[in-house]
């Protein structure tokens, strides 16, 4: 009995429905599932394979189903296929004919077999093993290649034992149904082949973007890596947050997209230190540039020491020339010696000043300003031990940075927004910029290089701060410090919490969900990792602050920012 006009509609409208719920999918392995399910409801198939063609010209496995057996592999059942490929060749380049995957692959049109176990031309020795082993019966089959717009074939869909759908006898496939799975393949190898392809570009772009991530790490022997533990930390934060049944996380929910964007976004976080000039990123001591000019002092001071023995030397011959000195005077060669151990001395305090690790106070800035005074002789020309430059650095009281080396550094965001915002980014990750670029913005609207307030930033964005504040201090290769203890770096990040630097929300997060301590025993030497007085830091409270008007926090953002604008005509960068 033939099959009625309806019955053809019918069939049609349900390929068009399934053509349309191929295109919306977007997850790979339902995908792949959903044609190969699809295909075998519509046949009445008892199994099914789906191959999938390699860059080594092989068919693999993707997805198994018999109903029968109990079979389901691969897809989203999360269950690998112990199963070798089929090669489409063999090793002197021949066509293998013999397979019928394999011959479908390489005529690039459908194969209908009604049984296997008389069929000539092919060989089944393998499926009738398989029968053999599992007390199964492989007769009908039908292999269709999936050709997409290249004509290119991408991977073969195999349906065996077609059952009647009264009888439940095993028939061989029908005609009218094999051309509609024939249409269904098409549009199942264009969505395929569509989903490859966006595949391939997001493997190509994250790639990239961490291509991008390792050399910035690669630019400073002393912040490597910062880039790549960023996302790591970020990524276990939110998921913390996701995981929260209550709190003020409790709806914390991120969909596929915007775990992509969170990802991509802390991966770009510190793009703009692609432009930092290594000697202000990487400065160690004050006089740090290219080399350590503390090496220069001493080298003057040598000269100086020169000319104090020698101006004594000459003195010694003009007295010994002149009857001696007074009995019991020093000679000049004495006073010289004095001098030098003096000298010495004041040497090795720049020395040690120059590492900035001790705050400087204003008795030490008086002392190095009187020892900068010094002078000597070079090339005829009367100089100070210390030039302008020199001496500003020699005076910061903090650290190692002077004012505009900290505004280069803090301008390292500003670059990074402007890299980011110049780029095309699609819908799926417009935030991306928002995310990178915020994670040195501040509770209170103090933070740079926007000046935002708590309000004003996404939760991603502040759970990026956390994890760029964490990793900065828990790092071991800074030339300006060695990484903290977990007990000191959650300390200081209890003072954050209390100053309104960091999310209090997010920080109790990271805190109560033990993110940092899973972070540290994975990443952190054990040498770091040491008790945390958690209820001390959930204790503490930000001190309040008052949030002024929207209008007014828009004009702060908008003055904000050219206080950082004369750093594009010089290279920017941060320092993490």
């Amino acid at each position: 009995m033939g099959v009625s006009p309806e019955e053809k509609i019918a069939r049609l409208e349900l390929v068009h429905r399934i053509g349309v719920a191929l295109s919306a999918e977007r997850n790979r392995e339902r995908l792949l599932e959903t044609i190969l399910l699809e295909a075998k409801k519509l046949c009445n198939a008892d199994g099914g394979t789906l191959y999938l063609r390699t860059d080594r010209d092989e068919l693999r496995f993707a997805i198994m189903r018999n109903d029968s057996l109990g079979i389901a592999l691969g897809g989203t059942t999360g269950k690998s296929i112990d199963l070798p490929p089929l090669k489409i060749h063999d090793a002197d380049g021949r066509p293998n004919q013999f397979n019928v995957a394999t011959c479908a692959a390489l005529m690039k049109s459908s194969i209908t077999i009604p049984d296997a176990y008389v069929a000539e031309g092919f060989d089944f020795r393998g499926t009738k093993a398989f029968d053999e082993r599992a007390g199964y019966r492989s007769k009908s089959f039908l292999t269709i290649p999936l050709v997409n717009n290249d004509f290119r074939v991408i991977g073969v869909l195999q349906l065996v034992n077609a059952q009647d759908s009264e009888t439940k006898e095993v028939v061989a496939f029908d005609p009218e149904l094999v051309h509609i799975v024939e249409a269904l393949a098409s549009q199942a190898a264009v969505a395929l082949d569509n989903q490859m392809l966006l595949e391939a570009q997001k493997t190509l772009l994250e790639s990239f973007i961490q291509m991008i991530a390792a050399a910035i790490d690669a630019k400073s022997p002393y912040t490597g890596g910062h880039c790549e533990r960023v996302p790591i930390l970020t990524l276990m934060l939110a998921e913390a947050a996701q995981a929260a049944t209550d709190g003020p996380f409790a709806g914390f929910r991120l969909s596929e997209e915007e775990w992509y964007e969170l990802k991509i976004a802390a991966w770009l976080h510190d793009c703009g230190k692609v432009t930092t000039p290594v000697h202000v990123m990487d400065k160690a001591t004050k006089l740090e540039t290219i080399w350590d000019r503390i090496e220069m002092v001493k080298a003057r001071a040598e000269v100086i020491e020169r000319d104090l023995r020698i101006r004594a030397l000459e003195a010694e011959l003009a007295c010994a020339r002149e009857g001696g000195g007074a009995a019991g005077d020093p000679s000049p060669l004495e006073r010289a010696e004095a001098e030098i151990r003096a000298l010495r001395e004041d040497v090795a305090f720049l020395a040690q000043t120059n590492t900035g690790g001790e705050f400087l106070h204003d008795a030490a800035k008086a002392r190095v300003k009187e020892i900068a005074a010094r002078t000597y002789v070079q090339g005829g020309e009367t100089r100070t031990l210390l030039d302008a430059d020199e001496l500003e650095n020699m005076l910061i009281a903090r650290g190692t940075l002077t004012e505009r080396e900290r505004l280069i550094i803090n301008g390292h965001m500003v670059q990074t927004i402007q890299m980011l915002e110049a780029l095309p980014f699609p819908r799926n990750l417009r935030r991306v910029p928002e995310y990178a670029g915020g994670h040195h913005e501040k509770m209170d609207g103090g933070g740079y290089p926007k000046g935002l307030y708590a309000g004003d930033m996404s939760v991603p964005a502040r759970m990026m701060a956390i994890a760029d504040v964490f990793e900065a201090l828990t790092a071991q290769d800074r030339p300006y410090k060695k990484g903290k203890t977990l007990s000191e770096t959650m300390k200081i990040m209890g003072f954050m919490k209390r100053d309104n630097h960091l999310d209090p929300e997010v920080l109790d997060l990271f805190v109560t969900s033990g993110t940092y301590r899973v972070y540290a025993e994975r990443y952190l030497p054990p040498e770091l990792i040491d008790e945390v007085d958690e209820a001390a830091i959930l204790a503490i409270t930000p001190k309040p602050f008052e949030l002024p008007a929207r209008e007014l926090r828009d004009e702060r953002r908008r003055s904000f920012l050219p206080e950082y604008e004369h750093l594009r005509a010089s290279a920017t960068g941060h320092r993490a």
